[in-house]
């Protein structure tokens, strides 16, 4: 198969997956959609993908990177652009970055919030990393409307009920009067924006500045990077991935 360099059989969400077409759940919803094919024929979820099988999305034949073409790149991601690979929609992350090859976000971050996150074609990293029970860590500085209380970093960090259930015991310190920084290792929707209105705080700025070991830094607003070699390697085995 071109762009494969050994037999392969793995799940066709994978496959999507690791061809840089979207993100393990990304893939599902396409498979949901019929735009993927195997051999000419609309792929379902579960099917198999064997040696020699001719995968499209959209009637386009897609196949295997090379290992050693994977693309991580690291951006610092400014309010108003929504972690989303629909064109249609004009503030989405991928026409604004414009990298050369097909990359999908790695989780996401809402618009009203801004800073890092990671872009790839890596499918097993993107399912690896969002996945709570890897308990990767996710460190956010966060800015609120009114002085916050002891009481109130006490109680976030002991979690919080929001959408159906109860959120993850986190770390969680006050920088100022109105500012803390708390880490996170699981991903609900607006989580740490819920978390704040539940004790009737409204988030007036979110940043996030660190995802596992990969740190903001001095990055400016807008800008992306691909990661350092090592920052690569410590990725990798840090989301339990060989290559």
């Amino acid at each position: 198969m071109p762009g494969s360099e050994s037999t392969i059989q793995m799940r066709i969400n994978r496959y999507v997956a690791q061809a840089g077409i979207s993100s393990r759940r990304g893939a599902d919803r396409l498979i949901d959609e019929g735009r993927i094919t195997i051999n000419g024929q609309v792929a379902v979820t579960g099917a198999q993908v064997q040696e020699g099988d001719v995968v499209a999305f959209d009637g386009v034949a897609i196949s295997l990177p090379r290992e050693d073409d994977r693309v991580y790149i690291a951006f610092n991601k400014p309010v108003g652009i929504t972690c989303t690979s629909d064109r249609r929609r004009k503030d989405n992350i991928i026409s604004y970055i414009n990298y050369p090859k097909r990359i999908f976000t790695v989780g996401r971050l809402d618009r009203d919030s801004r800073g890092l996150i990671l872009l790839t074609d890596d499918g097993d990293l993107a399912y690896r990393l969002t996945r709570t029970e890897y308990g990767h860590e996710k460190e956010y500085r966060v800015t609120v409307d009114k002085s916050i209380t002891p009481s109130f970093i006490e109680s976030i960090q002991k979690g919080v009920p929001i959408l159906d259930t109860v959120t993850m015991p986190c770390r969680a310190w006050q920088t100022g009067d109105k500012e803390f920084g708390i880490i996170l290792t699981q991903g609900l929707n607006r989580q740490i924006r819920r978390m704040c209105e539940h004790f009737r705080y409204s988030v007036t700025d979110l940043v996030r500045t660190r995802i596992m070991h990969i740190a903001l830094g001095s990055q400016p607003v807008g800008i992306w990077r691909e990661l350092t070699p090592k920052e690569t390697e410590e990725l990798l085995r840090l989301s339990r991935i060989k290559r």
